[in-house]
């Protein structure tokens, strides 16, 4: 009887363990949200860098207020808005320049004040 109780407490503790295994080694939870904020990460430093890349070059371009403008990037689209008035020929050169950016997929200006 002793050994049926000992085999018996032994393969209970196994079949514990085992489920106990089996579920730690199943859930993949932890690496898929890793993997979507590297994504986020990255997305979110793309816009980043084309926001400070439109800044920059709109600041650096002579006849256009460039310190006026702010820019905005949500997935590569750009939005550029103001407070004070742009003319229709600055306007269009803001956007021209903001297309030639990479990584750049749509620009917005409805934001931009007209003259």
């Amino acid at each position: 009887m002793k050994k049926f109780a000992i085999a018996t407490a032994t393969a209970l503790t196994l079949t514990m363990a085992g489920a106990a295994f089996a579920q730690t080694t199943t859930t993949h939870a932890p690496m898929t949200l890793a993997a979507n904020t590297v994504d986020e990460a990255k997305q979110d430093t793309s816009d980043t860098w084309i926001t400070t890349k439109v800044k920059a070059d709109l600041v650096t371009e002579k006849g256009i207020p460039g310190s006026d403008i702010k820019v905005e990037t949500n997935q590569g689209v750009v939005s550029l808005s103001s407070t004070v008035a742009v003319t229709d020929a600055q306007k269009s050169t803001a956007v021209a320049i903001t297309k030639k950016i990479k990584g750049v997929k749509a620009v917005s200006a409805d934001g931009l004040k007209a003259e």
